[in-house]
């Protein structure tokens, strides 16, 4: 018995071992000959040039300036000789003395290594016109490699610069996530920069080749370009968007100029920072201040600023009420400057009231106890779901990173968001824009678009990809008895700008007619016993309301859509009116804005004393 079990035990032995070898010697024969073949086969990349940045007139706005890097060969700290690197470095310092030869010693000993058999880089840019006189006696030492290295340059500096964004290093994280960036070091950012960069950074070149033991190349295998220079054209132009940055400066808050199909032509995010301090790293002291001021201009407010929507949304919610089956177009209330829900009393802008206010009215003079009312008839739950489909509420989808949904309110998000039940005094904050209402200027632009057009655009900052033209389709968001009824909606918001009561007629000279809506929305609640409030200009300005002004024009064929917010800016058309003027008449001056018959400008001085009392 026991012969028979040592028998077995050999015989097993002896398979496994049988097994092994034929494992090593056929099987992994596969695996050690690619070892070896890319022991002896080397792939050398070749960096692509990021695309350039165009506005609508072929004006750069985020270019390449020519230069070149520094890199040192591996191992000048180690061996017999290891001042070696000293002297490299003060051979470079006496080449071009401005250089920082305590960093470029810093960055050769961090990614020096017996195991790093590369180039290493320790200068990232030398401009072109320094290194040309020098290049080729700098060439000459072994120990030194000069190799092209594009710095991005943004000629308008800080000029759009929340829509435009930056490049800047690339961090091991996006290193990790897109290995092109250990050669490329730079990547974008954010804004255009950001959405776009896998198709403005290129694709990198590659050249093949057998080398020896001695990493000596014996042969080249094959090549491939580089797929570089990829062009990128905005809806931009850059003479209006300098325009609306010197019209809108004092100010903080965003604008929004984009035609009626969504295209962007200019946009501003205010205060706006240098693109260029990123390029090569922003100060500490510079960093601060853009992440900690209390005016956030590091945030695009464009898409990432949430604000209360305030008389904005009064526009579509009209047309939902009136359509709604439950009121129609003659549905009218008589407004005493105050409504009683409960135990609460909610106020009506108007102090002692509107008096009789139908639809027309409700709008071109904004009052808010017709949309009180309103609300009660129609019901939470109508008024999101209508909202929500106009645009508000949701992405606009528009080719920028990061983009904030906001909020419209409803019991469905309330019991969702707080676990609480909904009230009907919410609904009648809902009803003009306040409360947990919030929405980004552009999704006010968006919607201001679908009023003035009866279609829903998708704002879009790119014009071309190369040379495919970006044009998304227009959405068919409204029924056809809304479609029906939004002449309605739209002659009031002409009665805004233009009837004697209109809310932004005391502010406005713009060379045709405009329709649009103003808002005047709270920050700071007011308390049930102060029956007067303070004037506006008379508060702190952290306490001032934002100012809103959303218009499209020219009113009888609508081209294009301008929306202002400025933050704390109190009354809607007086902030904002004379900007929103003037951008229309520079939106002439440039010939986008084609017309019939030119309306006489109306000086607003003439105009402003026997209106000065009005709200919005």
């Amino acid at each position: 018995m026991k012969f028979k079990l040592l028998i077995s035990l050999f015989v097993i032995s002896w398979i496994a071992l049988l097994v092994r070898v034929f494992d090593l010697s056929v099987k992994s024969n596969e695996h050690y000959e690619m070892l070896s073949q890319n022991n002896s086969i080397k792939i050398e990349l070749s960096a692509p040039v990021r695309g350039e940045i165009l506005d609508r007139t072929l004006k750069p706005i985020a270019i390449n300036e020519l230069g070149f890097k520094i890199s040192l060969a591996p191992h000048l700290t180690k061996g017999k000789d290891a001042s070696l690197l000293e002297s490299e470095i003060t051979y470079l310092l006496s080449m071009i003395p401005d250089l920082d030869g305590k960093k470029i010693a810093k960055i050769y000993k961090q990614h020096d290594s017996y195991y790093n058999h590369s180039y290493i880089d320790v200068v990232e840019f030398v401009p072109h016109e320094v290194m040309i006189p020098l290049y080729a006696l700098m060439n000459l030492r072994e120990t030194i490699k000069i190799s092209p290295s594009p710095k991005r340059l943004y000629p308008y500096g800080a000029s759009a610069s929340h829509i435009i964004g930056y490049v800047a290093r690339a961090n091991q994280k996006e290193i990790d996530k897109d290995p092109l960036l250990q050669l490329l070091g730079h990547v974008g950012k954010s804004g255009i920069e950001k959405y776009y960069n896998n198709y403005l950074q290129g694709v990198a070149g590659e050249r093949r080749i057998k080398v020896n033991a001695r990493n000596v190349e014996i042969e080249e295998l094959s090549t491939s370009a580089t797929q570089e220079n990829r062009n990128l054209t905005l809806n931009i132009d850059m003479r209006l968007q300098e325009y609306i940055t010197n019209a809108f400066e004092g100010n903080i808050g965003a604008i929004v100029v984009m035609d009626t199909k969504g295209a962007i032509y200019a946009a501003g995010s205010y205060p706006q920072y240098d693109l260029n301090s990123f390029v090569e790293g922003i100060s500490s002291s510079e960093w601060n201040y853009l992440i900690n001021s209390v005016y956030a201009p590091f945030t695009n407010k464009i898409t990432n600023g949430l604000y209360p929507p305030g008389s904005t949304i009064k526009t579509g919610l009209g047309l939902l009420y009136i359509t709604s089956g439950v009121m129609n177009e003659n549905f009218g209330v008589r407004c005493t400057g105050s409504f009683r829900l409960g135990n609460r009393t909610f106020r009506c802008w108007k102090h002692h009231g509107h008096g009789d206010v139908g639809i027309n009215k409700a709008v071109s003079q904004s009052c808010d106890d017709f949309f009180y009312k309103g609300s009660l008839n129609l019901g939470i739950e109508k008024m999101a779901s209508g909202l929500k489909r106009m645009g508000l509420g949701v992405k606009t989808s528009i080719d920028l990173p990061n983009e904030f949904i906001g909020t419209v309110p409803s019991r469905a998000w309330k019991k969702e968001k707080f676990k609480q039940p909904w009230y009907r005094g919410e609904t009648l904050n809902t009803s003009i824009g306040q409360g947990d209402f919030l929405s980004t200027p552009l999704q006010i632009a968006q919607y201001t678009a679908l009023m003035a057009t009866g279609k829903l655009p998708t704002p879009h900052v790119a014009y071309k990809i190369g040379t495919r033209v970006v044009n998304p389709p227009l959405k068919d968001v409204l029924t056809s008895y809304e479609k029906m009824k939004l002449p309605l909606i739209q002659k009031a918001m002409w009665g805004v700008c233009n009837d004697k009561q209109g809310t932004a007629k005391a502010y406005l000279s713009s060379r045709f007619d405009i329709a649009g809506k103003t808002g005047t929305a709270q920050t700071s609640g007011i308390a049930q016993n102060v029956k007067n409030r303070l004037d506006e200009n008379d508060m702190e300005y952290l306490k001032r309301s934002h100012a809103w002004f959303t218009t499209y024009g020219p009113y009888k064929n609508p081209q294009f859509v301008v929306t202002i917010l400025v933050e704390h800016g109190g009354h809607g058309g007086e902030a904002t009116g004379g900007i929103v003027s003037g951008i229309y008449n520079k939106l002439y001056e440039l010939g986008y804005i084609q017309l019939e018959q030119p309306k006489s400008a109306t000086p607003m001085s003439a105009q402003s004393n026997s209106l000065a009392t009005q709200r919005e």
